[in-house]
């Protein structure tokens, strides 16, 4: 039998050139960050300058404008809905439809979960965005895009409390 050599010793290096999610903040448009995941190792002050940056980026567009701007070496693929913006940072050579479409999907779910999904529901209920997140986002790539799925796995998740 062939056997299969594979490299657990993934560099940093290596893992810069995976396409994938470096992370996804939900803030709203004073800046407050409502939800911050991160699928990329950055220190504490580095990710508050990415917080800030992407804050300051994407708050000053026209609608008028595109959803997606380069930054950095990567670009943020975003979304406004209400007064939040759901920012994905992304490989620059990224679908930007398929994540613009992830965005739209994982508010379709916490509309459906929490029934008119408002910035509040994320302030109270933080632990059941982030096990939102975790079900559609599994180490910086899209995991689950069926609503349903999505939503009956949620429902579990919170009648085991």
């Amino acid at each position: 039998a062939d056997s299969l050599d594979i490299d657990v010793n993934v560099t940093h290096k290596s893992l810069q050139e995976i396409n994938m999610i470096r992370f996804f903040i939900i803030q709203n448009r004073a800046g407050k960050t409502r939800m911050a995941k991160w699928y990329m190792q950055f220190e504490e002050d580095e990710k508050q300058k990415l917080i800030e940056e992407t804050h300051a980026m994407v708050t000053v567009r026209s609608p008028k404008l595109t959803n997606i701007v380069e930054f950095r070496e990567y670009k943020i693929i975003y979304r406004r809905y209400a007064g939040l913006y759901f920012c994905l940072c992304v490989d620059i050579n990224d679908n930007d439809l398929s994540y613009m479409e992830a965005i739209h999907n994982f508010v379709e779910c916490l509309n459906d979960f929490f029934t008119d999904v408002c910035e509040l529901d994320l302030l109270f209920n933080f632990y059941k965005v982030y096990a939102l997140v975790d079900e559609m986002f599994l180490a910086g790539e899209i995991q689950e895009t069926g609503p349903q799925k999505i939503n009956k796995r949620l429902d579990l998740l919170v009648n085991v409390d």
